[in-house]
């Protein structure tokens, strides 16, 4: 689908004295354009009709009907991003927006945990002859490596993959036992969730926390939904990464109680060797 607002926004310094006449009217008011006749808009613009219909073949439509069908969908797909809300702009208040904003978000997914599919989750990982964690994307990858950190502490055998293509032939080649964990903030990673269908195909459990109702979702054997309120402020990171590190951190202890002294061993093997290698303080976080 051509992007007809972005190519405006990028282009705009090579076009014509008319072309950018017109490109200014439509960036500033999308919703007016979409109401206007070719000759409104030629006439607001200064222009000819014919200029008008030359611009709208320079963007690559047919016509002026399929440019403000594009215009359309484009205006539907980023609305947000055409006319942006103002936001804070000093240090402090930008911080304190971001740090009211993780908290509500890590509120709101603790009273939307599932801690039944939680307690599942974990008892698979505790049984796992090996662990597959899956995550694509920013904050799904970090996540996905995240995961991998955590568990191996634990004494369980676990890697974590981000490639789509090796997500794939590690699902088709999974030992028996194995467990995959996928991680997918917005739940429509299609390709990982193809990944998790052929991991299905071949008997092994799939645990996959995201978003309920997705693509993603469908895939799971047990699902650990997550819940989060987007950002309205456009520019500001998303919160919803730590509600998916909130979650892995619950699932985490979850299975070292549940592992008992087995992921006790392992802890203190590692929290020996770094004491002895890194810095001599029992005190210091497992290997952060």
């Amino acid at each position: 689908m051509l992007d007809i607002v972005g190519l405006l926004q990028s282009e705009k310094t090579g076009f014509t004295r008319s072309e950018q006449a017109l490109t200014g009217i439509v960036l500033a008011d999308v919703e007016g354009v979409l109401k206007m006749s070719i000759v409104d808009l030629a006439a607001q613009a200064e222009v000819s009709p014919p200029t008008v219909t030359r611009f709208c073949r320079r963007l690559g439509c047919d016509s002026y009907a399929d440019f403000k069908v594009r215009l359309a969908q484009s205006r539907f797909v980023g609305q947000r991003y055409i006319a942006p809300s103002s936001g804070p702009t000093s240090v402090h208040d930008i911080a304190q927006g971001v740090v009211n904003g993780i908290q509500s978000t890590l509120y709101d997914s603790f009273e939307a945990l599932d801690f039944d599919a939680i307690e599942r989750a974990a008892e698979a990982l505790a049984a796992s002859s090996f662990v597959l964690c899956f995550g694509s994307g920013g904050s799904s990858s970090m996540v996905a490596s995240e995961a991998e950190a955590r568990l191996f502490r634990l004494g369980l055998k676990v890697t974590s993959s981000t490639d789509h293509q090796v997500q794939l032939m590690r699902a088709a080649s999974a030992p028996v036992g194995s467990v995959v964990l996928a991680f997918s903030l917005s739940g429509n990673n299609l390709p990982l969730a193809r990944a998790l269908a052929a991991a299905g195909e071949y008997g092994t459990t799939r645990l996959v926390v995201s978003r309920a109702g997705s693509a993603m979702a469908e895939q799971a054997d047990v699902l650990v939904p997550v819940f989060w309120r987007e950002n309205q402020d456009i520019v500001r990171p998303t919160p919803g990464r730590y509600a998916f590190l909130a979650t892995l951190d619950i699932l985490a202890q979850t299975v070292a109680v549940r592992l008992g002294s087995r992921a006790i061993g392992s802890m203190r093997r590692i929290k020996h060797q770094l004491v002895i290698n890194r810095d001599g303080d029992d005190a210091q976080p497992l290997g952060d």
